[in-house]
């Protein structure tokens, strides 16, 4: 199957046990729920997230139906399997996900040592330091870069006081029009836009257990659909009121709301008006 886990195909697949792992699903009502990836070598992708990065791998749905996800703190990584994206992140508007970690270096030395690459000095400003593929970006930040499968990129945020191994820290979008972008999120999704610190590359919006970082680009990028990162995804409450106030905003709904009796699940789709494909779901969070 090549169009699997999208749509209501993602919600029809949630019949075997899954502890979900959106721990902050409480906090609010809009919060992060998982990424959603194209892939051609579901190996690779296990490899990375799991057996690297520490991800939990789960079997969910049955059969011909079966497929794995990828558990982390706050986020689950779905995959569309034999689908070969167009394209990695990089130069389409959700430019990397990113983790946070407590401790960088032996996460960068497990990367390297299974094989895949790190681009933290292609990735921060030449008068950043970097030393054994770790940024100083800060006196009190340090940061990394990867290269996951199919092109992924992925940044590693070290926070010392953390005491999940692991867990989602950002979503970082690129774009001319970035100070846009983080008032139609903020807008869309009820984020709180947060003061940019003086210096800094990039402005912030917040929900619950994850940052949205938006950075101005000169760059033209190009939206999420078909790329190695498919799409992005919130997890909803009353789902259904939520889009109809998007339909009354002007907002199009690509896949209208959906509901699945069987779980208790609804899905919507839309674009942000840069590009970016966005699912909207509601029960993600309550599945086990």
């Amino acid at each position: 199957m090549k169009r699997v886990l999208t749509g209501v195909g993602l919600s029809m697949l949630l019949f075997l046990p899954a502890r979900a792992q959106i721990l902050v699903a409480g906090e609010g009502p809009v919060v992060y729920g998982h990424h959603h990836l194209n892939t051609t070598n579901m190996d690779a992708q296990k490899k990375f997230y799991a057996d690297t990065l520490g991800g939990v791998v789960t079997k969910i749905g049955s059969g011909d139906r079966q497929q794995e996800i990828v558990k982390f703190p706050n986020v689950l990584i779905f995959f569309r399997p034999m689908q070969a994206p167009t394209g990695g992140s990089i130069g389409t508007t959700v430019n990397h996900i990113g983790f946070s970690v407590p401790d960088l270096k032996p996460l960068v030395a497990k990367i390297k040592a299974n094989g895949f690459k790190m681009i933290t000095t292609d990735s921060v400003a030449a008068n950043v330091k970097v030393t054994d593929d770790i940024a100083a970006a800060s006196p009190t930040t340090n940061l990394a870069f990867a290269l996951g499968p199919e092109d992924v990129k992925i940044e590693f945020v070290e926070v010392k006081s953390q005491k999940a191994p692991i867990q989602l820290h950002h979503i970082h979008f690129f774009g001319p029009m970035n100070t846009e972008m983080q008032a139609w999120y903020a807008k869309t999704f009820g984020a709180t836009m947060l003061r940019a610190n003086p210096g800094s590359a990039f402005v912030q919006d917040q929900l619950p257990g994850v940052f949205l970082n938006f950075t101005p680009t000169t760059e033209p990028t190009v939206g999420t659909t078909g790329r190695s990162i498919d799409h992005i995804g919130f997890e909803i409450k009353n789902l259904e009121a939520f889009t109809k106030k998007l339909e009354e905003q002007g907002i199009k709904l690509d896949r209208p709301y959906t509901k699945v009796p069987q779980l208790g699940i609804a899905i919507a789709f839309i674009k942000d008006p840069w590009g970016t494909n966005i699912e909207m779901t509601e029960g993600l969070a309550d599945v086990k």
